[in-house]
């Protein structure tokens, strides 16, 4: 089994060297820091699977090495645990705010600092787990999320929603209430200008959380979301899905990068429809549905779609799109029949695209 590295931040010399022997004799690996700026320093160094940290030093507190390493990707994610003297509750209150996973109060034994360690280093791999996108997923996510007591109510709360074809899921302009998760089917989000004419923004498959950016941005749906196909969508009420955010951090991490990864999609694709032909923006569309929709890309993909929705991914004249796709055929890069389009050659559209 992988030994497990632990950082310990202590500026106190005789506890630094205690807590460490006894870590050394539950064959923990431990690297030490005898300063909050040290101890910053050698997390990004080491990459530990747990920090252990005394609240007050001099030059750079617990509180402040909690704060960097919490701004910093790379460490984020790394489960905090404090050392303090003190057992005031203003002090844990502050602690656990900021993100800490958890508190010891000096003086503590052997038994007490080992199983606080192996208590948060068992909660953090199960929740770096993979996950299934998949509503067994989900219920699994949702489980090893309980028994963090983060979110009790969430699984007796999700309700699960059948939509039909063109049903929508939220219309742009009303405010969330709800995180929703895709169980099965396929949803596109789109704006609309003051014509009615619509801009595809998102394309979401089964695994996919979606509709918590303006939900996290406290502001009304900046989208509208319907449904391509009969779908079924869970919905996680706001409140537990906020629970879950500010309860731990690495389930926290998980949201922001999600939402990171879909700015900067939103990001390329704009550039990509001021800049790009309108061949190569059709290219990419197909690119698209390809890569959001079917894991094996070198087999062909057939998904029905109205020519209507390709252009509003586009951002051009639905005539203008099927002659395209016209010439894509001839080209044997797609087949169509009927709103069945079959992409043939993935690679090609890839390159013409870029």
């Amino acid at each position: 089994m992988e030994t497990r590295k632990i950082l310990l931040i202590e500026d106190n010399p005789e506890m630094r060297e205690n807590t460490a022997e006894i870590l050394e004799l539950a064959n923990y690996e431990v690297v030490t820091a005898q300063n909050g700026k040290e101890g910053v320093a050698m997390a990004n160094q080491t990459n530990p699977d747990l920090i252990i940290c005394d609240i007050m030093m001099p030059e750079l507190d617990g509180y402040g090495v909690l704060h960097l390493l919490g701004k910093d990707e790379k460490t984020s994610n790394i489960p905090f645990v404090f050392l303090t003297a003190k057992a005031e509750k203003d002090d844990y209150r502050k602690g656990m705010t900021m993100g800490a996973d958890d508190y010891l109060t000096k003086p503590y034994d052997d038994v007490e600092l080992l199983n606080a360690v192996e208590i948060r280093l068992k909660k953090s791999e199960r929740l770096k787990r993979h996950f299934d996108r998949s509503a067994e997923g989900l219920d699994q996510f949702i489980l090893e999320a309980k028994s963090f007591d983060l979110i009790a109510k969430l699984a007796e709360d999700k309700k699960i929603k059948a939509l039909r074809k063109k049903e929508t899921v939220y219309t742009e302009g009303s405010y969330p209430s709800n995180v929703f998760f895709l169980q099965k089917g396929k949803i596109k989000a789109y704006k609309a200008n003051d014509n009615g004419k619509e801009y595809i923004t998102d394309l979401y498959k089964e695994g996919d959380f979606f509709g918590y950016l303006d939900l996290l941005q406290g502001e009304p749906y900046q989208e509208t979301a319907i449904a391509l196909e009969k779908s079924e969508v869970a919905m996680i009420p706001k409140d537990d899905f906020f629970n879950l955010l500010q309860g731990n951090r690495e389930v926290a991490s998980k949201f922001i990068k999600m939402l990171s990864n879909e700015i900067k999609d939103r990001e390329e694709r704009l550039l990509q429809l001021a800049y790009n032909s309108v061949r190569k923006r059709v290219a990419q569309a197909l690119v698209m549905l390809v890569q959001r929709y079917q894991e094996d890309r070198t087999k062909p993909f057939s998904m029905s779609i109205t020519r209507e929705d390709i252009a509003s991914m586009v951002g051009t004249a639905t005539e203008t799109v099927i002659r395209t796709l016209s010439d894509f055929k001839d080209e044997k890069l797609v087949d169509m029949k009927g709103s069945l389009i079959t992409v043939l050659e993935y690679e090609k559209l890839v390159r013409m695209r870029n």
